[in-house]
């Protein structure tokens, strides 16, 4: 197998591995790295391919569990693919983990079994009360490449079911959050069908996620993600949210990444983090 998130490794020791030359991008990754180190002592590495911001948000919601969020145990959950794919016949072009030409029944089933998967997996890991025990089982389902990349699938597929609700809600003259407009202003992602082929079909294949995909991922998850973002260090934009106005009764997960396109995850803290 291979280890999708390294093993713990000092925080401090990996940034000097990492940055030893006097540039001035090195300084300032130094200086980012200290920065997240008065409340982090460790960083774990994350695989990366092009599902490393998907990894890292995931595996941080997981090793923090404490129960199911609500969306996952709303009867209708399992019922998504299903659902969609009645209303919206350009869904049967969704692109499943690298197989193509499927039928349109096939990737309703195959969608819906990975849903149920992301929920058991969730439920079983926020059960479990022993922290070493919780990260245990993380490591482990990361080791599994696929049940992971299965898990991935279920994620991006939340990632079109939210864009459709806003794209809607937006049509229909509700209030939407900012960063949807910036999501359907794209020339590439002007609806959710576009979004689909251009963007979240390539998403562990040939891209990552953009910054305003990130928003997408955050509500889709109902989390916060709070990025420190090295590259930005001493600017505003050195700790950013996603999403920027945070519903408070989200839980928040934390990442790190030099450059927005790999993620790499924080962990031990030194201290209560509070927003």
């Amino acid at each position: 197998y291979k280890l999708s998130i390294a093993p713990e490794m000092d925080i401090m020791e990996y940034c000097r591995k990492e940055w030893r030359g006097n540039t001035p991008v090195a300084k300032t990754m130094r200086k980012g790295y200290e920065a997240v180190a008065q409340k982090f002592a460790s960083i774990r590495r994350v695989r990366g391919d092009n599902y490393c911001a998907l990894r890292a948000t995931l595996f941080q919601a997981l090793s923090q569990a404490t129960q199911l969020p609500n969306w996952l145990r709303s009867e209708d959950f399992t019922m998504l693919p299903e659902s969609l794919l009645s209303k919206y016949d350009w869904i049967k072009q969704w692109q499943l983990k690298e197989k193509l030409g499927r039928k349109m029944g096939e990737i309703s089933e195959e969608i819906k079994e990975y849903l149920i998967l992301l929920r058991r997996k969730w439920k079983n890991i926020s059960e479990i009360k022993g922290p070493i025990e919780k990260q245990e089982a993380c490591d482990k389902l990361f080791k599994n490449e696929d049940e992971e990349y299965s898990l991935y699938e279920a994620l991006k597929f939340l990632m079109l079911n939210t864009a459709i609700e806003l794209y809607n809600d937006d049509k229909n003259g509700r209030r939407v959050p900012v960063f949807s407009w910036l999501l359907f202003a794209r020339d590439t992602s002007s609806n959710p069908c576009q979004l689909m082929h251009n963007h979240l079909n390539h998403i562990g294949h040939s891209g990552g996620l953009e910054q305003v995909e990130m928003f997408l991922l955050a509500y889709a998850l109902q989390y916060t993600i709070q990025v420190y973002r090295l590259y930005k260090h001493s600017t505003d934009e050195f700790i950013t949210l996603y999403p920027n106005d945070p519903e408070e009764d989200w839980p928040v997960v934390t990442l790190i990444t030099e450059d927005d396109r790999h993620y790499n995850i924080p962990v031990g803290m030194c201290q209560e983090t509070m927003l």
